[in-house]
Order: C-alpha cells, then sequence, then structure tokens
C-alpha cells in the first residue's frame, strides 16, 4: 500500500507575537517551501485548521491563506473542531492525497489568540462547551480540566506534586525547541508555588495562549520521488510516511463522560494503530494533548503506553515507570504545555515535531532510533473530538 509522504514542514515559533495571523502563515510557508517549488507550481488544494473567528473577527481562511500562498483558483476550506482543527486539515490532507484526488495538499493550521487578550481567549474556548449544560454555568476550559484532574488525584495514587513533575518535564524539552513559546526549564517549587486557576490545577499546569501558524506539505509517493530527484524506491530514506489515521468523538459534555478514561482518543488511536498494522508498544515518541499536565497521564492510558492509574509517570525516565509502560518518549517539543498552544495550528506543531525526531532533525531533543511517532489532537474539553495519526520513517 502506497501512504502519503510529508515532504516539508515549516512553523512560525508559538508566543506572543505582533504578527498576523497571514503574517504568522508566511512564516511558516517559508519555512515549509524553503527546499520545494512553488507552490503554485506543485499544490492541488489547502486545509486551515482554525479555531475561532473571534480573534480576528476574520473567517474564510481557507480562501485567505490559499491567496496569500499564491494559490489562486485552487480549492481550499477551512476546518474546525476547536483545538483538534490542526490535525483535522492533516487528516484531510492526507486523505486527499490517499485517494488519489490530489498529488500534493497543504495542510495549515493558524491562530492569533493574543488579539482578543485573556478575556477574549476564555470566551472563545468556551464555545466549545455544551450551550445548555454547561456554557451558561460560566465554567471555563481550567474548571473543566480541574474536575477531571480532581477525579484522576482521588481514584489515583498521583499527587499535585506529580502533576507539576511532567511541567518540569515539559519545560526541559522545550528549552532545546526553538519553535517554543517557553524556552526555559523550571523546577517543581516553581509549579507548586504558582497560583491556583481550578483547583488542583495551578499556573504552570496550564498551557498558554500562544499565537502560531504552522504548514505540513503533505504529497504522493510518487511525487515525492520527484522532489527528491528519484524513483519511489530511491526516495524512502530519510522521509517520513504518514500511515495511520484515526478520529473518534465523545458527548460534547463532560458530565456524561467517564472523567478518567478518555474514551475518544483509545479509539482513534486504536484506529490509528490498526492502519498502520503496529500496536502501541511500537511507538518510540508521541506528541499527545496536555492542555492541562493531568491530560498527559490520562492519554498515556488511554492509548494504550500505561496501565490504568499509571499514566502520571509519564515524566520518569522509561525504566523507572511501572510494569506495563511502553518505552515511549513523550511530548518531546514541549508538548502544549511549553511548546506553546495555538489552538488551531496545535496539531500540525505536534506533526512537525514527529517529523523532525523521525528524520534526525530535532537537535538536543533527538530520541536516539525514533522510527514510529505517534500524535494526539484533541478539540473541546478531553475527547470531544480526537484525531490521532501515526507517522513513520521509510
Amino acid at each position: 500500500m502506497s501512504f502519503p509522504r510529508i515532504v516539508g514542514v515549516g512553523s512560525s515559533p508559538a508566543g506572543e507575537s505582533e504578527l498576523t495571523s497571514r503574517d504568522l502563515f508566511s512564516v511558516a510557508l517559508a519555512e515549509a517551501f524553503a527546499e520545494l517549488p512553488d507552490p503554485a507550481e506543485i499544490v492541488d488544494g489547502l486545509y486551515v485548521g482554525n479555531q475561532s473567528e473571534s480573534y480576528e473577527h476574520q473567517i474564510m481562511y481557507g480562501t485567505l491563506l490559499a491567496e496569500w500562498a499564491g494559490l489562486r483558483h485552487t480549492p481550499a476550506e477551512r476546518v474546525e473542531g476547536c483545538a483538534a482543527a490542526g490535525a483535522l486539515a492533516l487528516r484531510h490532507a492526507v486523505r486527499d492525497v490517499r485517494s488519489g484526488e490530489c498529488d500534493v495538499v497543504l495542510a495549515c493550521g493558524v491562530e492569533k489568540m493574543t488579539a482578543g487578550g485573556t478575556a477574549g481567549a476564555t470566551d472563545a474556548l468556551s464555545a466549545a462547551f455544551d450551550r445548555a449544560l454547561e456554557q451558561r454555568s460560566g465554567i471555563t476550559a481550567p474548571s473543566q480540566y480541574a474536575l477531571l484532574a480532581n477525579r484522576y488525584l482521588h481514584e489515583t495514587e498521583a499527587t499535585e506534586a506529580d502533576l507539576a513533575q511532567v511541567a518540569v518535564k515539559n519545560h526541559r524539552n522545550a528549552a532545546g525547541n526553538p519553535r517554543a513559546h517557553y524556552q526555559s526549564e523550571i523546577d517543581a517549587e516553581t509549579v507548586l508555588d504558582s497560583e491556583y486557576v481550578a483547583r488542583p490545577l495551578k499556573l504552570f499546569d496550564c498551557a498558554p495562549v500562544s499565537d502560531g501558524a504552522a504548514v505540513i506539505v503533505v504529497a504522493s509517493e510518487e511525487v515525492a520521488a520527484d522532489l527528491d530527484g528519484g524513483s519511489p524506491s530511491d526516495s524512502d530514506a530519510g522521509t517520513v510516511a504518514v500511515t495511520g489515521v484515526g478520529t473518534g468523538t465523545n458527548n460534547l459534555a463532560v458530565a456524561e463522560r467517564d472523567l478518567t478514561f478518555v474514551e475518544g482518543a483509545h479509539r482513534a488511536a486504536g484506529k490509528a494503530y490498526d492502519e498502520a498494522g503496529i500496536d502501541a508498544e511500537d511507538v518510540d515518541v508521541a506528541e499527545v494533548h496536555d492542555a492541562f499536565t493531568v491530560c498527559e497521564a490520562l492519554l498515556a492510558e488511554a492509548v494504550g503506553f500505561a496501565p490504568r492509574g499509571t499514566g502520571i509517570e509519564s515524566a520518569l525516565d522509561p525504566a523507572e515507570r511501572s510494569a506495563g509502560w511502553t518505552d515511549v518518549e513523550m511530548s518531546t517539543s514541549g508538548g502544549l504545555k511549553a511548546r506553546g498552544h495555538p489552538i488551531g495550528a496545535t496539531g500540525l506543531y505536534q506533526a512537525i515535531e514527529a517529523y523532525e525526531q523521525l528524520t534526525g532533525s530535532a537537535g538536543d531533543r533527538q530520541v536516539e532510533g525514533a522510527n514510529r511517532a505517534l500524535c494526539v489532537n484533541e478539540g473541546g474539553v478531553a475527547d470531544a473530538v480526537t484525531v490521532a495519526h501515526v507517522l513513520e520513517a521509510v
């Protein structure tokens, strides 16, 4: 079976930026095409992940970014799934190439979150909650995830100090990532001494409000070979294939779910594993949706890396984890927690980290011998919608 290839990646650094979303996109596009022909020469389609039009009072991001990339008359669409929008854009690009409808498709994501300030971001994110059951109560994203965290700490032996170690690990990883919002390490005391946002989650348990844009160029195996100057078999060294994709949804309202088992992620990852013909223990590196520290623990369990109740050990060296854990390295980019979380682009930042790990270009973050990666991107609270991708070095 022929699998779509990733032939170029690019992003702006995540963080607070004075650039508009279209200019952030231009930065990402320039990097992605640095060694490729002009987009107008090869691109057949474009998808844009974008969470909310409220930040810049802008819709029609598909048309806007196609125009900005010089792709007039090219099919272009915005896709929305709250924070899963970026991975949905990648899913659509992979689908179009895999089906043979297109040879080269851009998966893009962009969010200019700081344009709305903290209040604007809080309000925009709350639109992902059930209007009838949740929004009218005034509940916020941190308080929703605090429900999950409180229940997880109640049902397991995990503590707030354990959650802090996840933040410490991810900031340590982000310190070596030039794309990251926070490029400095922190210690556990800094996390534990920070103010509560919604108990038991403190300021340093939470991902920041970030601006950013990311672009991934998805091509057929044949086009990837042409761009590389050889036949498909010649192009295999140093390239990355998307070998598995899975999606799933759960109830929108958190109250109607199991708070400590992320079923949507479990199902989405399972579908991606099945397509790729692998199991959880075959994954070397994983980028998961750690919008809050507890999410990394929950997702480690949901996707099969860890036995129930031990996901909090993701911050430990693999040799120190409980029996039943795999050897996977998680959130090597720094994760949403420290790399940053420009909502509509987050899923693509995850895939860029996977690409760099699998091509040996992750610098100080490089995991030796990394051949397979899993990316798990979620929208809404936890798994209202989840998209999982398996990427492999080929």
